[in-house]
């Protein structure tokens, strides 16, 4: 559950917003103080979804494991 007024991470829009951010980078012109506050923002974007791929991938093993299991019992096949 997420904290109150915290909004729900979506990391469809956090990656969306992580390209922007890039693109905004390599434009030729970067006002510094600007820049400043969109690297730390796309390092927090980047480190959210970092975490939020690993969730996913651990949850993709556990239903691996999961189907394995099952269909070693069903099909008779020793693992």
């Amino acid at each position: 559950m997420t904290p109150k007024g915290e909004k729900k991470f979506n990391f469809g829009e956090a990656y969306h917003e992580l390209e922007e951010i890039i693109a905004w980078f390599e434009r030729e012109e970067v006002d510094l103080d600007e820049g400043l506050k969109k690297f730390e923002r796309g390092l927090a974007l980047a480190r959210k979804c970092k975490e939020r791929l690993k969730d996913v991938e651990n949850k993709v093993v556990e239903i691996k494991a999961k189907f394995g299991e099952i269909a070693g019992e069903t099909s008779g096949i020793e693992p």
